[in-house]
């Protein structure tokens, strides 16, 4: 339902976040990002360039790596999403989060929300056999190498230089 004054449209939209129904109403200019910041409280995606260059927004929306900062929150009703809240079990990590710790890939964790979703993400392509930009046989299930997980998570900036562990860490969580 839309409704509005002047200059500010609103419409009511439903997402399930983190496996929660969550019924919003948002101004439809609105990012998926301010939407999970700003109404929802959701403040583990990061707004760092806002034009989706440093994956810092990144969350999986529809079970796919999206950056949240590009999308608008108006067009996702009834979509599913998680946010870096939603990967741990209550108290229990999910196997990325337990890799990052284990290979130092946290540094200053600005990045990281982002990261461990795009890994999240990573994860899930790489085993339904998606290829990336660098996957040399495309008909085969592609392996996840360094140079497989530097590509897909290319769209993921660390300003601290941690991506030795990063890719230790997708690796590792890999396994």
């Amino acid at each position: 339902m839309v409704s509005g004054g002047a200059s500010v449209v609103r419409a009511n939209i439903v997402l399930t976040v983190n496996g929660s129904l969550r019924r919003l109403t948002v101004d439809t200019r609105a990012s998926l990002l301010d939407a999970l910041r700003e109404t929802l409280g959701l403040t583990g995606a990061k707004k760092g360039c806002d034009h989706g260059q440093c994956g810092a927004c990144t969350v999986l929306l529809d079970g796919r790596r999206a950056n949240a900062c590009l999308a608008l929150a108006v067009a996702q009703d009834g979509s599913d999403v998680v946010t870096v809240e939603g990967l741990a079990d209550g108290e229990r990590l999910s196997p990325v989060q337990e890799a990052f710790l284990a290979q130092d890939g946290y540094q200053c964790g600005y990045c990281t929300p982002g990261q461990l979703c795009s890994a999240t993400g990573v994860l899930r392509e790489a085993a339904r056999g998606w290829p990336s930009a660098v996957t040399e046989d495309v008909a085969s299930e592609p392996p996840l190498d360094d140079a497989e997980i530097r590509e897909r998570m290319s769209g993921n900036l660390c300003r601290c230089g941690a991506y030795q562990g990063i890719v230790a860490a997708v690796r590792e969580a890999a396994r």
